[in-house]
């Protein structure tokens, strides 16, 4: 009589007698045993979703779907990647930034002392010529610079015409530099070399920056019942305190608040910020960034008189996504932004513009100077109707509608960190690359992205990590939409200002260069406002009418 044999580990195990082999054959088993398990479950999809589910403490409802089943291999495997870029992209500018202490003021950059001269000079200059001056950087003893890292701002203006154009500025590193100016226009052209910062300041900046995230005190409002509860809230939190973990695993975000007694985490609804007494500059380094220390004139009136050019110019091709946009990308003439690049139409007829936003659906994804976007549009297009989307405050979600011509423009502000005196909600706040993630796309479908400003008092691995989580979600996009037009909007310079530790616009630079290495090969369109706003010389956070209208009609050429 024979009997079955029953597979069981004790009667396997003697017939592998090597260990390695023993370990396959568990491994192989516990797979097995899952794979019943999961097959006799009366909801296996439900039971695969929680399997799959990273652990997150006390996850916070508003940020919708945080953990997508995305299969955590795959999600572990792109965040090592996503780190790994951080890594490289940090140490890059590490590099480009070398700690340049000074034990002396009179050491540093002067503005006064440095010298700038029209390199190779010529009798005549002509419409579409380059012209190169040569800067050299001496300190206030008049000695020569040995290094470069100096943060200057150069650029050629004809006020009489409203007109004006960036320069570009070629570092030597040994304390000599090579400032090009493309001529655009015809007439007396004056040029300007600012010194925002000389190379030790900002090699001060540098480090200071990426020293805390204690520069900025947020404060969140929780309900408790109907009573507000307010509580320290951030980026990270010191305390052994209980917490309030905000987190998206996917993507390596996270934000905490200390969590408030009897109150449950799920009950935080709105949000505000103060810049905190806290610096990481020594008080000699501080010295740098007196106002009176920013932003100076290194140029002694230097003019010239440009002729007509009698070139042909060659044909440019229309405005499109994708397009490899230089620096210079335009400048500015009669007060209009004129591309460089590419073949604009003017939109500066009504009919014009509604009808290339006729059957658009708009999303505008950032800060403030998006929604600049909205409000200039809601002046000049009069069927555009302002949406009541049941919220307080100019942080809102704003909303355009044209039922008739089936227009849709929705203006909503990125997630954490968002750096404000006045409350706002974050009942519905979500990252960019998550609002992303939500809009279905097709080619009547624009998104436009901005973000920056924000970010700048905070240690810059904070602004890379969520640039690529950005471009990764583009990327998604693309896969199901591949029609969805994109576009990027650089950060505008801004006002200097005396806490340049914090709002600096060497940040901003730093930033957009960030920017556009990350988004260099995407199918994306690039609106350069930091260009914009140096051509029409607007040093305000919010620029001005004029630059919303260029940076409007520039999207319009984009989109249609």
């Amino acid at each position: 009589m024979t009997f079955p044999i029953f597979l069981t580990p004790r009667t396997l195990l003697p017939l592998f007698p090597n260990a390695s082999a023993r370990k396959l054959l568990l491994l192989v088993l516990f797979i097995f045993v899952f794979w019943v398990v999961f097959m006799a479950s009366k909801d296996h999809t439900k039971f695969l979703f929680h399997f799959n589910n990273p652990i997150t403490l006390r996850r916070w409802h508003i940020f919708k779907g945080f953990l997508h089943p995305e299969g955590l291999q795959n999600a572990s495997t792109s965040s090592a990647e996503a780190e790994l870029m951080v890594l490289e992209i940090l140490e890059k500018f590490n590099r480009q930034i070398p700690p340049r202490p000074f034990t002396d003021l009179s050491t540093t950059t002067s503005a006064q002392e440095s010298t700038v001269t029209i390199f190779n000079p010529r009798d005549t200059y002509c419409v579409g010529d380059q012209l190169d001056v040569l800067l050299v950087a001496k300190d206030y003893s008049g000695r020569k610079k040995e290094y470069g890292g100096d943060f200057l701002r150069a650029r050629i203006s004809s006020p009489a015409l409203k007109a004006g154009a960036s320069g570009k500025v070629t570092d030597f590193n040994n304390g000599t530099y090579l400032v090009s100016f493309t001529l655009f226009w015809e007439g007396p052209v004056s040029l300007s070399v600012l010194l925002m910062h000389p190379s030790e300041g900002v090699s001060a900046l540098w480090r200071a920056r990426n020293q805390g995230y204690d520069r900025i005190i947020f404060t969140g409002q929780f309900l408790n019942g109907t009573a507000p509860v307010f509580t320290k809230c951030g980026l990270t939190l010191n305390t052994n305190a209980e917490q309030c973990q905000y987190l998206d695993a996917r993507d390596h975000e996270a934000f905490y608040c200390l969590k408030p007694p009897h109150v449950p985490c799920e009950a935080l609804t709105h949000m505000k910020t103060n810049n905190n007494n806290v610096s990481y500059l020594s008080l000699q380094e501080q010295f740098l960034f007196r106002r009176v220390n920013m932003a100076v004139e290194m140029v002694k009136s230097l003019t010239i008189t440009v002729l007509p050019g009698n070139r042909n110019e060659t044909k440019k091709k229309k405005c499109q996504v994708g397009m490899k946009t230089p620096f210079p990308s335009g400048y500015t003439f009669k007060g209009r932004w004129i591309s460089t690049f590419c073949e604009q139409k003017e939109f500066s007829n009504i009919n014009d513009i509604t009808n290339c936003l006729t059957r658009k659906l708009i999303y505008l994804m950032g800060d403030s100077t998006l929604r600049q976007w909205v409000y200039y549009l809601s002046k000049v297009v009069k069927t555009l109707t302002l949406f009541d989307h049941h919220g307080t405050g100019m942080f809102q979600t704003h909303v355009l509608l044209d039922v008739k011509r089936h227009i849709l423009v929705q203006w909503k502000k990125h997630g954490h960190p968002f750096v404000t005196k006045k409350l706002f909600s974050v009942k519905d706040d979500n990252y960019i690359p998550r609002e992303i993630d939500q809009v279905a796309g097709d080619s009547r479908t624009a998104i436009v992205i901005t973000f920056g400003q924000h970010f700048r008092p905070f240690p810059i691995n904070l602004f890379i990590r969520r640039a690529i989580n950005i471009r990764k979600a583009i990327e998604r996009l693309f896969l199901r939409s591949p029609e969805t037009k994109v576009i990027i909007k650089t950060e505008n310079i801004r006002e200097v200002n005396e806490n340049a530790e914090i709002f600096s616009d060497f940040h901003g630079n730093i930033q957009n260069l960030i920017l556009r290495n990350i988004f260099r090969d995407l199918n994306v369109g690039i609106i350069d406002a930091w260009d914009m706003t140096i051509a029409y010389r607007c040093e305000d956070v919010h620029p001005s009418t004029s630059v919303v209208e260029s940076q409007v009609a520039m999207f319009l050429n984009y989109i249609c």
